[in-house]
């Protein structure tokens, strides 16, 4: 119980609460905990057997409504209420004190605590800032790192290609024209002596592109760029071919 609840104090201030109005035990519980900010919250067995020993005493009655006992002030209960004004009138102004200390309190307990996580939350969020900086950086260090060894490799990759085109492009060429020559020769066996003829000669211009292209290839840097552009340039001249031949 609270300091400010000497001896027969409570006893007094529970009957100038139900001198205000009728309660139950529960709302005057209630109403203790307000007034002292929820700091002081008195259990059932504080109150209740209180409450039963001033029914006793013939200071306070009850009646039953809707199952709860409501307590109300008996007559002999405001007389000595009345005969203990002034001392009534001390326990109002130490009860009154008594909040605005635990009122103080609670405000500084609350200050203090938002200070405290404030600075805790600040220390956290430069903690934060510091691994992600850290972590930034290393990750930026490694992009770097993969982006150089990525660049080595494909340079090194492209001398590869470029010394093996320029090796084997005249080699290509000569294969080239002979695959072509073999198949349109193939194919020009079924038809008429002059169609023969004409397929072969298609197809001995189709390997000399062939090898052409293969040998500017060799003797050129080709780029992912230039062999989309010329992928595009390959397919319109197939297309252009598939049309004439279907005229």
């Amino acid at each position: 119980m609270s300091p400010v609840f000497g001896h027969g104090r409570l006893r007094l201030y529970l009957l100038k609460l139900l001198e205000e109005s009728p309660r139950h035990g529960y709302e005057v519980i209630r109403l203790l905990q307000d007034r002292f900010l929820g700091v002081y919250s008195p259990s059932p067995g504080t109150i209740y057997p209180r409450l039963a020993r001033l029914e006793e005493e013939g200071l306070v009655t009850h009646e039953v409504v809707e199952g709860k006992k409501v307590f109300s002030i008996t007559d002999k209960g405001r007389a000595e209420l009345n005969d203990r004004l002034d001392e009534l009138d001390d326990l109002e102004e130490e009860i009154s004190a008594s909040v605005r200390d635990i009122a103080r309190e609670v405000k500084e307990d609350v200050r203090d605590t938002v200070k405290s996580l404030r600075d805790e939350l600040t220390r956290m969020a430069k903690d934060v800032r510091t691994e992600a900086g850290v972590d930034h950086k290393r990750l930026r260090d490694k992009q770097k790192e993969d982006f150089r060894r990525l660049k080595e490799e494909q340079k090194r990759q492209w001398m590869e290609h470029a010394s093996h085109w320029q090796d084997e492009g005249e080699r290509f060429s000569r294969e080239w024209r002979r695959i072509w020559s073999e198949v349109w020769s193939t194919l020009g066996d079924s038809a008429p002596n002059r169609r023969a003829d004409l397929d072969a000669e298609l197809g001995e211009l189709l390997a000399d592109f062939v090898a052409h292209a293969r040998e500017d290839a060799s003797d050129s840097r080709l780029t992912p760029e230039k062999l989309a552009e010329l992928r595009t340039t390959l397919d319109d001249a197939g297309r252009r071919l598939r049309e004439i031949l279907e005229s």
